[in-house]
């Protein structure tokens, strides 16, 4: 099996992905520090315990899988955290992109499919987003996606480097296999939220209710982790192909407002649970939806699990189901997963 080195494979998407490409044939290797991913989600490949601003350890890790590619997904990813600790974010996220690929130059790896965000766009012009949309980020994490894309593109410029950004709306669902799921600690996504208060954890805060969208809540475009996964595999082969350089956005192309999202898990669930109104926070744009046009055309990709409904019902199944092995990475250390 060819082998891959996917950084930040112990968190969320990266041991989704992780999944997907052992069962496409190719050999992962999670390569993760583990501040925030979690051991229990790395099940299909062999787990490389480092950070990427350890150059040493990263070259000695390349050295021995020799990876035909790098899949990229190490970085902080709290849109809170980054307003309060930008520093926090800039030296994790860039440096650790500059970081990788220099040791990716060094030891002669030119291909990368990087982990990118809609966050990006900030409070775009028009929705659905087309690639093209100005960059205009009003958060430090979404300043670091837009970042490491300029970089990417300058070595692309500069030496033999390929690579393909897949930015990416809001990551929902678990596997359907029921092998993985979302479990993050402290928990900040909307739908393992939710399910908390539908399991009786606690009540849910909708922050904002006189947004310009048609309920006042903010709008969001959820694509289910499967078909993310889904989407790093082909552009993986893409680039083994000789594909050139490019982003790609990856959602539904349609959205749901957090009332939507409240009554979907509510009718999910069989649930009731108490919900309240904060005020906005900091950096939530009213409404983002892609335009998936582009990653249909170049990738031949399409959500398969695209109805919010189905998203909700396999991260309630995993969370019920496998409930166990939610349970031991919720109480182990502070996760990403």
């Amino acid at each position: 099996m060819t082998p891959i080195l996917v950084t930040g494979g112990a968190g969320f998407i990266g041991s989704h992905t992780c999944k997907a490409l052992r069962a496409s044939g190719f050999d992962p290797i999670s390569y993760d520090s583990l501040e925030r991913g979690n051991p229990e989600a790395v099940q299909w490949g062999a787990l490389e315990i480092g950070a990427l601003a350890d150059g040493g350890r990263l070259r000695e890790v390349l050295a021995r899988y020799r990876p035909a590619a790098i899949v990229h997904f190490a970085a902080l990813a709290y849109v809170g955290e980054s307003n309060a600790d930008p520093l926090l974010y800039y030296k994790n996220n860039v440096g650790g992109t500059a970081m990788l690929l220099d040791a990716m130059h060094d030891c002669g790896i030119g291909k990368i499919v990087f982990s990118s965000s809609c966050a990006v766009y900030g409070v775009p012009a028009t929705v659905p987003i087309a690639e093209d949309a100005r960059f205009a980020p009003v958060n430090p994490y979404g300043a670091t996606k837009m970042f490491c894309e300029q970089i990417l593109q300058d070595c692309a410029a500069a030496f033999a480097l390929n690579f393909i950004a897949l930015r990416y709306f809001n990551a929902a669902g678990a596997d359907p296999g029921g092998d993985i799921g979302e479990c993050h600690v402290p928990e900040t996504h909307a739908i393992p939220l939710l399910l908390d208060a539908a399991a009786g954890g606690r009540g849910f805060t909708i922050f904002g209710d006189d947004y310009p969208t048609a309920d006042g809540t903010c709008v969001r475009d959820y694509v289910h982790v499967s078909d993310l996964a889904d989407a790093h595999v082909r552009a993986l082969r893409a680039l083994l192909d000789g594909a050139d350089d490019m982003a790609l956005n990856l959602g539904t192309g349609r959205g749901w407002s957090v009332r939507e999202l409240v009554a979907t898990v509510r009718e999910v669930t069989a649930c009731e649970f108490p919900v309240q109104f904060g005020p906005r926070r900091a950096g939530d744009p009213p409404a983002l939806i892609a335009d998936p046009t582009r990653a249909r055309a170049k990738l031949g990709w399409r959500p398969h699990y695209g109805e919010l409904a189905t998203q909700v019902s396999h991260a309630w199944a995993w969370r019920q189901g496998g409930g166990k092995t939610w349970k031991r990475m919720r109480d182990s250390k502070p996760s990403d997963v």
